[in-house]
């Protein structure tokens, strides 16, 4: 009988020469482009639908612009996404989850300052099942009152919980110190204008603002995109209206200035958030600058997270990401730290900034970079979801699924010296941002760096 000898991982990377050497990395696959259509229906609808047949199932994203500058809009916007699938005048909440269950299907929406976004999914066969509810919700949708009233409640209380995390706190304050009143700072609403909105209100606000004009549905699974298009058309014929969906007001630049402190009495930890202006999407710039921001702090072998995480310990996690309005886009930098090393991580993330810009990324650092941003686009595409999210993304930015196909090869051509002037945009003085904390603990270290504006 011959024995199974055990080697150990470090046994069977060596030889009696030594390591054994790893092999290079394969260069990433190139995507190839699902068969999909993209058309508009005669309602102002678009509708993209693209065969990803993996599995038999059907993904959907709805996008519907849903800005509003009055005060009560945030209020009764959110109201209205937690009600609009409460029950029609065909189907109660009940036969409509049972009817999708049916199918194996979900629906559910959430909104923000931007839109009121419906997604779900169901088995590839029960599309029309789907669609059928879809349309059922968006032109019947009843808002009857006990349902807005209980949901009403429900939403009071998880606002007041939100309202105390320190992430929501930061957030609204750094949306607030870039865009004062602009009504993209209004995400969150205050819990007392909740509890104001009636039934009425938001069946009035959805008859005026969930409109398919300017709006788009994405489509993504084991479907013929010919076919469906035609489905859908048959299933949404009844919504529609000769308004266009309201589109948020462009955003100001975002400008560099002072940090500004703002006062949690008793915290133990800091929020620092940081802001600067970047590119849109549609940049050819954008590619080189995707890469910079990865070398600066937008994976775990960044710049940043080498230095204030792994070798100094500020922090559990800092990160580096984009944000992306219509023809606008943002930088974001965010950390948390412990109060007593607020100051040292505010300076070192200024120093990381400031070298960005001056110390350009090495070849190392561009190919490991790039390396990472085509991988993490194929890998994010290759579901049904991800790319029914993706599509929908960069719908709303004039975009369609050429661009997206193409955008691994840009990343593959950018060079060393597009991401060395790309990088250029992380220089601190183009940014500005808050830090969240004790003033009491804080304010004199802050002082001594300069540049914080102290309350």
């Amino acid at each position: 009988m011959t024995r199974a000898t055990h080697r150990s991982a470090e046994e069977i990377g060596r030889t009696e020469v030594g390591p054994r050497p790893l092999p290079p990395l394969g260069e990433p696959r190139v995507g190839v482009p699902p068969a999909g259509v993209d058309t508009a229906l005669p309602n102002g609808l678009r509708v993209i639908a693209v065969r990803h047949g993996q599995v038999p199932m059907v993904e959907m994203r709805l996008r519907i612009p849903f800005a509003g500058e009055a005060e009560e809009h945030p209020a009764q916007a959110e109201v209205l996404a937690e009600t609009l699938l409460t029950g029609t005048a065909r189907r109660d909440r009940v036969k409509m989850d049972t009817d999708l269950a049916a199918v194996g299907g979900d629906l559910h929406a959430v909104v923000d300052p931007e839109r009121l976004s419906i997604a779900g999914d169901a088995l590839a066969s029960g599309l029309d099942t789907l669609l059928d509810v879809l349309a059922d919700a968006l032109t019947g949708a009843t808002y009857a009152d006990d349902e807005v009233n209980a949901e009403r409640a429900r939403l009071v209380e998880r606002i007041g919980v939100a309202r105390s995390q320190p992430r929501v706190i930061a957030r609204e304050e750094l949306q607030r110190h870039r865009y004062g009143d602009h009504p993209y700072t209004r995400e969150v609403p205050q819990a007392e204008d909740v509890a104001e909105v009636t039934p009425e209100q938001v069946r009035a606000l959805h008859s005026a603002a969930v409109l398919p004009r300017g709006s788009v549905l994405v489509l993504v699974g084991d479907i013929d995109p010919h076919v469906v298009i035609g489905e859908v058309e048959r299933a949404l014929a009844g919504w529609k209206s000769e308004d266009s969906a309201r589109e948020m007001p462009a955003l100001p630049l975002v400008t560099g200035g002072d940090v500004r402190l703002v006062h949690r009495p008793g915290a133990v930890q800091s929020q620092l958030r940081f802001s600067a202006q970047a590119l849109a999407r549609t940049d050819e710039r954008y590619p080189a600058l995707q890469i910079a921001n990865l070398v600066f702090g937008g994976y775990f072998s960044s710049r940043l997270v080498e230095n204030i995480r792994e070798d100094k310990g500020y922090t559990y996690g800092a990160h580096s990401s984009f944000e992306f309005t219509k023809g606008n886009g943002t930088l974001l930098v965010d950390a948390d730290t412990a109060s007593e090393v607020t100051a040292a991580a505010l300076l070192e993330t200024r120093y990381e900034l400031a070298r960005m810009a001056l110390v350009p990324p090495s070849e190392s650092e561009v190919e490991s970079a790039r390396q990472y941003a085509i991988g993490g686009l194929l890998t994010s595409t290759a579901s049904q979801s991800g790319l029914a999210s993706t599509l929908s993304a960069l719908a709303a930015a004039g975009l369609d699924q050429n661009w997206l196909t193409a955008h691994a090869e840009r990343l593959r051509d950018v060079t060393v010296e597009q991401v060395a002037e790309a990088a250029k945009l992380f220089a601190p003085s183009e940014f500005t941002g808050i830090v969240v904390g004790d003033a009491d603990k804080l304010a004199d270290e802050l002082r001594l760096l300069g540049g914080v504006e102290l309350p």
